[in-house]
């Protein structure tokens, strides 16, 4: 059975890590240059792939001793804060471009850049955590999917848009903020 509350917690801490990312920015370029529906499955097919990995790594740490679990999940929440206060604006990447707008090769780049640049990113390594605290491995898939989907999704139809009424500084303070908190929550149910 899937958990709403924590479905939708694993979302939003993911949509907002997510956010500022450089994803975002590489779904926008490919959508201003090929069709955003192909740009779309291959991000998508990609993001979903690294969820699935992320839950089962997560899934494997639910095995050890519940405290454990709870102590280092703290400290990567509070790791992963630290990162995202700490990261400097990332410069634009540039994107190899498909020669033709064929599905297979728009959506092959999609997914070859999501899967390459994600790979053990931020949100990918919350995903684990997430899914090692809550022990509710469909949950956290489908917030986490759910949110990265999201987040590519206005990234390749409007982040340039987005990104203009909301700062930037401000996205990624939420998100470190949010992301302190479940840390200092974590570790005070391994203490306690």
């Amino acid at each position: 059975m899937i958990s709403f509350t924590v479905t939708a917690l694993v979302f939003g801490v993911v949509f907002l890590a997510e956010l500022p990312d450089k994803t975002a920015l590489a779904g926008l370029v490919l959508g201003t240059r090929y069709r955003a529906s192909y740009v779309f499955a291959g991000v998508a097919a990609a993001f979903a792939l690294h969820v699935a990995l992320a839950v089962a790594a997560g899934s494997v740490l639910t095995l050890l001793p519940q405290r454990i679990v709870q102590a280092l999940t703290g400290v990567l929440f509070l790791a992963g804060a630290a990162v995202l206060l700490l990261k400097k604006g990332e410069d634009e990447e540039e994107v190899r471009s498909p020669e033709n707008q064929s599905f297979w090769k728009v959506a092959g780049a999609g997914f070859m850049l999501i899967l390459v640049a994600e790979f053990g990113d931020l949100t990918q390594i919350m995903t684990a955590n997430l899914a090692a605290r809550y022990d509710d491995p469909l949950s956290v898939g489908l917030g986490a999917v759910l949110a990265l989907w999201a987040v590519a999704g206005l990234g390749i139809v409007g982040g340039r848009a987005l990104m203009k009424r909301v700062p930037l500084r401000l996205i990624t303070r939420v998100a470190a903020l949010l992301m302190v908190g479940l840390g200092v929550w974590s570790l005070a149910e391994a203490v306690s």
